[in-house]
């Protein structure tokens, strides 16, 4: 009954962390890796051992590297000056705050801002607020495939 509950709270987590993957509230991979780790712990780490579990801490960290970098990439390819990436990153960390208009504004907004403020013209200051959007959506989509490989390696060493 005991491996049952814990089973329905890692589900549970899993769930909440997929939703978490598109709502900025919600920490997605962390909830996810605690779902995960709650299913491990269920069967006492006999199938998802500690160096699987540490593979999955690691790729929960990196949704938040790619996230961030993914945005400022987009910036740099449309010829964002390093004040505009800059801009993208403070915009893209804000915007988590601001709910989901915050992060799909902040990194555009935070580019445009520092295109501006290095002197460009609103031209080449829009340009590197879509290259810093087209980024985040970049970073969302590899978000996305790093948590869905995540419950994709803990399945297969789990129950294959």
């Amino acid at each position: 009954m005991e491996v049952i509950i814990y089973w329905a709270g890692a589900a549970l987590l899993v769930g909440l962390g997929l939703v978490g993957l598109f709502l900025p509230g919600l920490p997605g991979a962390p909830l996810i890796l605690m779902g995960l780790i709650l299913g491990a712990w269920a069967n006492d780490f006999i199938y998802v051992g500690p160096w699987t579990i540490v593979v999955l801490t690691v790729l929960a960290a990196l949704t938040y590297a790619v996230d961030l970098w993914a945005t400022m990439f987009g910036a740099k390819k449309f010829g964002a000056s390093k004040r505009a990436i800059i801009g993208a990153l403070i915009g893209a960390i804000a915007g988590l705050f601001l709910g989901l208009p915050g992060v799909i504004f902040g990194p555009f907004i935070g580019a445009v801002i520092g295109e501006l403020s290095a002197q460009r013209n609103l031209q080449q200051a829009t340009r590197a607020g879509i290259g810093a959007t087209i980024g985040l959506v970049l970073g969302a989509a590899l978000k996305i495939a790093l948590a869905l490989a995540m419950i994709g390696i803990f399945a297969v060493i789990r129950f294959l």
